[in-house]
């Protein structure tokens, strides 16, 4: 294992964005946003869901390239890793981490939130005070602890490169021919909030799928297809995409091309000579970085 630096590849271009679930199902999948970026430009080619955690692996593990933004946490607070005594290598604490039950970890983090005074009860990352992210050890509302369970395993499985934690390991002789992989830390609120403010645009439970969020949705695909975000990009979206988008009132979709958005950032700051696909360059190897935080 080695910490990711410089490489030589170029940019993949096929490029994702994942609103992803630790326990998908039909009526709540896994959401891949794909498409491109060219000229400032982000097409949106198709949106991919996966109802199960193997069904989203098998995707994974196709031999393609892509550098891809994914909606779930990459590492833990260094705090809580301390305190517990865990490894404090990446590699080794996430499969420490890979290893515990799902209660395991429901247990351990509650025993430590128990001992904290109110007010404190979490350790954060940093990435995640800057991002206004959930602390990456909440496991309810929402259950993103969880979630980087389920999800980096898959990541690091599929022989994703992981820029400022991991880099796997290659033979010699398969370096030119494996598929680059590079899977980033992404946070659509962050974008999302750029815009609408702490307006609210998705609901899961259908009593609060308001006319109001819809209007916000509608109003968020405008700007980013408007270019009025930071990211100075533009999305390219057909008719239907875009009602599609405004119509899916979990926001599960719309979060996936925020993703997707986030990783042609990501991709344009690699073509730029970025060292590490935007993400700064001190980035704390243990806990990682949400990109364009």
């Amino acid at each position: 294992m080695a910490l990711v630096s410089q490489t030589s590849f170029d940019p993949p271009a096929l490029l994702l964005g994942c609103d992803f679930s630790s326990a998908p199902t039909t009526r709540k999948s896994i959401v891949l946003a794909l498409g491109c970026f060219r000229n400032k430009r982000v097409t949106l080619s198709k949106l991919e869901r996966f109802s199960s955690l193997s069904a989203f692996s098998s995707w994974l593990n196709q031999t393609q390239s892509w550098v891809g933004a994914f909606d779930l946490p990459f590492g833990l607070p260094r705090e809580l890793v301390h305190t517990l005594r865990w490894p404090s290598e990446w590699q080794a604490c996430m499969a420490h981490y890979a290893a515990l039950s799902r209660e395991d970890i429901r247990q351990v983090f509650a025993a430590f939130c128990a001992a904290r005074p109110v007010g404190g009860k979490f350790a954060h990352r940093s990435t995640d005070l800057i991002a206004g992210s959930s602390p990456s050890m909440k496991w309810v509302n929402p259950p993103v602890a969880f979630m980087m369970h389920a999800g980096v395993p898959l990541l690091l499985q599929a022989g994703a490169t992981l820029p400022g934690l991991y880099a796997p390991a290659a033979e010699s002789s398969d370096r030119d021919t494996a598929p680059l992989k590079v899977a980033l830390e992404a946070y659509p609120g962050l974008l999302a909030r750029e815009v609408l403010g702490h307006r609210s645009y998705k609901a899961d439970d259908k009593a609060r799928q308001t006319p109001e969020r819809l209007i916000a949705r509608k109003d968020l695909i405008t700007a980013l297809e408007q270019g009025r975000t930071r990211l100075e990009m533009h999305l390219k979206l057909s008719h239907a995409q875009r009602d599609a988008l405004a119509d899916d009132a979990s926001g599960d979709a719309l979060d996936a091309v925020l993703c997707l958005m986030q990783a042609a950032w990501a991709s344009r700051r690699h073509e730029e000579g970025a060292v590490m696909y935007g993400l700064p360059p001190d980035t704390d190897p243990l806990e990682g970085w949400i990109i364009t935080a």
